[in-house]
């Protein structure tokens, strides 16, 4: 399994094996957003997905291929929420144990998301330990199988599973998709999708301002980290550095990365909630944010935009849909 690549067949076989388990989330679209854009804007919504986020699709493609002896000695990860979630309740549904390494300062709701599907949490300070070092210490004590967010063949291919949809619910072609990106598995996940089937469709990655590794990477045509920057509330999509697998595919298929600031992703948000009816999270508001920012040309063109995650704590969900956010991270 090591050695394996994701592939366009593995997204394949991705949603035979997620079939029936996970949500076959809806393409929708709103005339007032359209109107804004200039153009068609098709949102996928994965903030519907079990467990409120894309996450859980490869999750269950992971966890469900384990081996009777596997499943036995159970699962660790390491995750700030969304992924930590996707484990716990896919460990669940197959009937393993998950132990979930998540940071201090992770949204109450999603640590509260872990326990409630049965998930045991370990908490770590992100600024001053690795979740990867502790995440193979209990993997190594607990003789457990180590399920990364982003870096996995079956993550990457699972997460691939919503592109796939999109392609297959929408009426007309895609000009351009854009879709979040931390560790880059839904990103490369859908660009293998787009790849095979639909080359012509731009594709753009969108990233908090200041965790631009993906941009910065892109740039430089190698994996690079970005500066130490403050916490930004898209708390999902604040990984260091593109992953060692999901960042080749993103290199030869991204037309490039947007950055979007706290109050675009705040905005998003509220945008979201009034406008459209739907509870989204900051990260999971990334590529709404690039799409209201104008940071992408919409206008006469389809563009595919992933909602990810609705998983946001209610206080802070409350500052930011009575407009009292001052784009101060939480």
């Amino acid at each position: 399994m090591a050695d394996r690549i994701a592939s366009f067949e593995g997204v394949i076989d991705a949603a035979r094996q997620i079939e029936g388990v996970a949500v076959r989330t809806p393409l929708i679209e709103s005339p007032a957003l359209n109107e804004r854009a200039g153009g068609r804007i098709l949102l996928k919504a994965e903030n519907l997905q079990v467990a409120g986020a894309f996450k859980f699709r490869g999750a269950y493609n992971r966890i469900s291929r384990l081996t009777d002896d596997e499943r036995e000695r159970g699962v660790v990860a390491f995750s700030s929420g969304n992924h930590a979630q996707g484990v716990a309740a896919a460990a669940l549904k197959v009937g393993t144990s998950a132990t979930i390494v998540m940071p201090a300062d992770s949204p109450a709701i999603k640590i509260a998301g872990v326990r409630r599907f049965g998930g045991e949490v370990r908490l770590y300070d992100r600024w001053t330990e690795s979740r990867e070092e502790i995440g193979a210490a209990l993997a190594a004590e607990k003789n457990a199988v180590l399920v990364p967010p982003f870096d996995d063949p079956f993550v990457i291919e699972g997460q691939g599973t919503s592109g796939l949809e999109i392609l297959q619910q929408a009426d007309t072609a895609i000009d351009q998709l854009v879709c979040c990106c931390s560790g880059g598995g839904l990103m490369a996940g859908i660009n293998l999708v787009l790849e095979a089937k639909s080359p012509k469709t731009l594709s753009w990655a969108v990233e908090p301002e200041n965790f631009d590794d993906t941009a910065r990477s892109l740039a430089a045509k190698q994996r690079v980290g970005h500066p130490k920057a403050p916490p930004s509330i898209c708390d999902a999509l604040q990984t260091p550095i593109p992953g060692e697998l999901t960042f080749p595919i993103n290199q030869r298929v991204l037309k490039g990365a947007l950055g979007v600031s706290d109050l675009e992703a705040a905005e998003a948000v509220r945008y979201a909630f009034h406008t459209l009816k739907l509870v989204l999270e900051p990260g999971g508001a990334a590529a709404l944010a690039a799409v209201l920012a104008g940071k992408v040309d919409t206008r006469d063109r389809t563009t595919a935009v992933i909602l990810s995650g609705g998983n946001i704590d209610p206080a802070l969900f409350a500052e930011i849909i009575e407009d009292r956010f001052t784009g101060a991270a939480a």
